[in-house]
């Protein structure tokens, strides 16, 4: 086994810069396992020196320098950080300083600018979304559908609650989600009143294979998992959505965030930035 590595995410704010832009780095190297640490609100020399401290423990520990992935507008702060015998990407000192030359202007270098606007239309706009999603989830209410950005249909557990989540979540994207059942398949036909709301619809898929270890985990040895059973659903799910001209997308394989960002843009939706 690769021995671990690790990583620190270290911010002066939540971190969430820190962490997205760090794992979308190091998940370019498969092969290899790292241990991450988050550490955010380090806004001062004091705790940047504290993490200094448990840096170094790591190194030592491990016996290789770890990896320290920060986001600080304080130069001291960030020198601070430096020292503690690792390899140190500050992803704001990284891209801050072009910025600035090209745009011909200073950047405020105020802490917590990306995450600190709690009364903008926009936030507003994400609390919504959140709300209508959980209150649309799993075929729980179809009131207002006529609100929703975008409807997901497919078998259980094939994706749709993550997913409708994370779009309302990241983009602030009003998102509702129905599970295709053994009974749609008998009546041969969508659940509820979704055919009316047809251009809303998108539908995900899944590996039989993978549906049944999913949902093994779930209800062991239940016919629900049972590998014949998630075949059937599988196939008569996207024989349904084929014959109502759905558009689908297999999700085996791919990470939320590829199915949010396929989804949308094959449904056109803009989402809101945070």
């Amino acid at each position: 086994m690769t021995a671990s590595r690790t990583v620190f995410f270290i911010s002066d704010g939540t971190g969430i810069t820190a962490e997205t832009l760090g794992h979308s780095l190091l998940s370019q190297f498969e092969d290899l396992h790292f241990r991450p640490v988050r550490m955010p609100f380090v806004d001062s020399v004091d705790k940047a020196q504290d993490c200094v401290a448990r840096i170094r423990a790591a190194g030592r520990s491990d016996g290789r320098r770890p990896i320290v992935i920060s986001t600080q507008v304080n130069p001291l702060v960030s020198a601070a950080l430096r020292e503690g015998d690792a390899l140190t990407l500050d992803l704001f000192e990284a891209f801050i300083a072009p910025l600035e030359a090209e745009l011909g202007a200073r950047s405020t270098h105020t802490i917590g600018r990306s995450h600190g606007r709690a009364n903008t239309p926009d936030y507003t706009a994400r609390i919504e979304a959140i709300n209508f999603t959980l209150t649309h989830d799993d075929g729980i209410s179809d009131a207002d559908l006529d609100k929703a950005d975008v409807i997901l249909i497919g078998v259980s557990r094939s994706g749709k609650t993550p997913t409708s989540l994370y779009l309302a979540l990241q983009f602030g994207i009003k998102a509702a989600n129905y599970p295709l059942i053994p009974e749609d398949f008998e009546r041969n036909r969508l659940p509820g009143n979704l055919a009316k709301h047809r251009q809303k619809l998108f539908g995900l898929t899944i590996g039989p294979d993978r549906l049944a270890q999913i949902r093994h985990e779930r209800r062991p040895e239940s016919r629900y998992a049972s590998l014949e059973n998630c075949r059937y659903e599988v196939d008569a799910a996207q024989r349904l959505m084929k014959r109502e001209g759905i558009r689908w997308l297999d999700s085996t394989t791919k990470s939320i965030e590829e199915i949010a960002a396929i989804l949308m843009q094959t449904v056109k939706l803009d989402g809101h930035t945070f």
